[in-house]
């Protein structure tokens, strides 16, 4: 039972801290924080800080870590549920829109997580770290068939480094924009964009 409320207690200090430092990001960008800031906004004392972080870059760190865990998660499931569909098949657009539409709505539900992650006063090391994490991830999990040196005039690594930074900024665009568009509506504009091209995607419906 002790242990039991002592993991609780855990789990809230630490959900305080990480609010706390949402928060700090928000106003005054990661390098003004200190730790004094950290402390006061989420009402504990500096001793409580320290027995759960080094420092302020150790807890953006861990920070970071959970939210990259959470994304190669979702990205691995999309994969795997993919893999056996024809990547160039006229199916292939749809059998992929309710997993895009999975990793929005993760984007929604974190929104004040991830808009210290991937918004204007974001890190943009972890932005880098998003982008090798599905760079690794999409080379790895079958997509090397789908391209011939010899008869392919767009290169694997080119075009995986166009997807992922194209979908990076979509996210970033939307976050900044305060997510007015639902999950479903973004998944189907960046699915749209994805496989009819950005200028052919702006054509009437």
């Amino acid at each position: 039972m002790r242990s039991f409320y002592n993991d609780e207690r855990v789990i809230k200090t630490k959900k305080l801290i990480k609010t706390a430092l949402s928060e700090l990001i928000q106003e005054k960008g990661f390098d003004h924080v200190s730790i004094t800031d950290l402390t006061q906004r989420a009402n504990i004392n500096r001793g409580t800080f320290y027995l759960h972080y080094q420092d302020k870059y150790d807890l953006l760190e861990k920070f970071e870590n959970e939210v990259l865990d959470d994304i190669n998660t979702n990205a691995e499931n999309y994969i795997k549920s993919i893999k056996d569909i024809d990547f160039l098949g006229e199916d292939f657009s749809n059998e992929i829109k309710p997993f895009i539409n999975k990793i929005f709505t993760y984007i929604k539900e974190n929104y004040i997580i991830m808009k210290v992650i991937l918004g204007p006063k974001s890190d943009m090391r972890f932005q880098n770290k998003i982008k090798k994490a599905l760079n690794i991830l999409l080379t790895e999990k079958g997509w090397d068939n789908y391209f011939d040196s010899q008869n392919t005039f767009v290169t694997k690594n080119y075009f995986i480094s166009y997807l992922v930074s194209a979908h990076i900024g979509v996210i970033r665009q939307w976050i900044d924009s305060g997510m007015n568009e639902s999950a479903e509506n973004m998944a189907e504009m960046i699915s749209t964009m994805f496989f009819l091209g950005p200028f052919n995607s702006i054509k009437n419906k």
